[in-house]
């Protein structure tokens, strides 16, 4: 019982940070802006999620979109412009962020080409529930099976144990007949 509250309680604080990310802004509205674009955005890594979710240790090409990200709202662009320029472009001055330029340096121009000219639709964040809603289905199977198997198992142990006069007499009669037959 202990441990799966410590388990429940460990599952729910990962789950808070797994909804929050990093920044070096402090302006309030910037940070908003912030969660907003990196909550439309998934993570190159690990397509599936949100780049708002995608670990730092695991994926540093979305951790360094979060500071390109960072730098676009600090020269004032709003949230809906940035997620629109993922999909379509930066347009070539992009490359002038420290952080593309540092893309192009490394050799890793597939990036830097994607800001440049844009991810397309499928740098948008779409969340996939099928994993999700299978993963219920069969949770609720299971459930269900297992209460079927509790139930019968209840039910025939009632049936075996509710007549006992019954199981008396038949061993009585069992009894008199192996004693007839020794007579």
């Amino acid at each position: 019982m202990k441990f799966s509250s410590i388990a429940a309680v460990l599952l729910f604080v990962s789950s808070l940070s797994a909804e929050s990310t990093f920044t070096n802004l402090t302006d309030p509205q910037e940070i908003r802006a912030f969660h907003d674009v990196t909550g439309r955005i998934r993570c190159i890594c690990i397509p599936s999620i949100a780049i708002k979710s995608c670990s730092f240790n695991n994926c540093t090409v979305s951790a360094k979109l979060k500071v390109f990200i960072e730098n676009r709202i600090r020269s004032g662009e709003s949230a809906d412009t940035i997620v629109e320029k993922m999909v379509k472009g930066f347009g070539p001055d992009a490359v002038k962020d420290p952080v593309i330029a540092k893309f192009i340096e490394s050799g890793n121009t597939g990036m830097a080409e994607s800001v440049v000219y844009g991810f397309g639709p499928d740098i948008l964040a779409k969340p996939d529930s099928t994993w999700i809603d299978a993963s219920l289905f069969m949770a609720g199977a299971l459930g269900i099976l297992l209460m079927f198997l509790y139930l019968k198992k209840r039910t025939t142990a009632k049936a075996s144990s509710a007549n006992p006069s019954q199981e008396n007499e038949a061993f009585r009669k069992y009894l008199s007949e192996i004693e007839e037959k020794q007579k």
